[in-house]
């Protein structure tokens, strides 16, 4: 990742969690999809087979924020982003977040930065992408 034109963080094999936080957003939901990012079976165990947690691989993590994820295109061409915390909300959550899923994987953590604009540059090998919604617990 860089910020400023400037190495600022990076990470191997592991996770890129790109964080939206919106104002109902709570320290509950924090600590929940820590946990469940934690626990996600998406690395391949010795047969191919998604089974194996970023715990289980040696993985590191990396935290973005990222308030765009709660762009809502419903209405025109432009998005809006009314859902998205303002930063007194996201900052803490991003901050508790980070901590959380230190605390819950036992992995590095690295982060962005919030607010800043970066450049962060991902090899997606899989590739697996997911969304999860503390709003919609599956």
């Amino acid at each position: 990742m860089i910020i400023d034109r400037k190495p600022h963080s990076a990470i191997g094999r592991g996770l890129l969690v790109l964080l939206g936080i919106e104002e109902a957003d709570n320290r509950e939901d924090i600590e929940w999809l820590a946990g469940k990012i934690s626990r996600l079976r998406v690395f391949d165990d010795s047969e191919g087979v998604m089974n194996l947690p970023v715990t289980e691989v040696g993985g590191e993590i990396m935290v973005v924020s990222q308030f765009t994820l709660h762009a809502s295109i419903k209405k025109g061409n432009r998005p809006s982003y009314i859902r998205a915390a303002r930063p007194q909300t996201a900052i803490p959550l991003y901050e508790a977040f980070i901590d959380a899923i230190g605390r819950h994987s036992g992995c590095p953590v690295c982060s962005g930065k919030f607010g800043a604009v970066m450049k962060i540059s991902l090899v997606n090998d899989g590739p697996v992408t997911l969304l999860i919604d503390s709003r919609n617990r599956e």
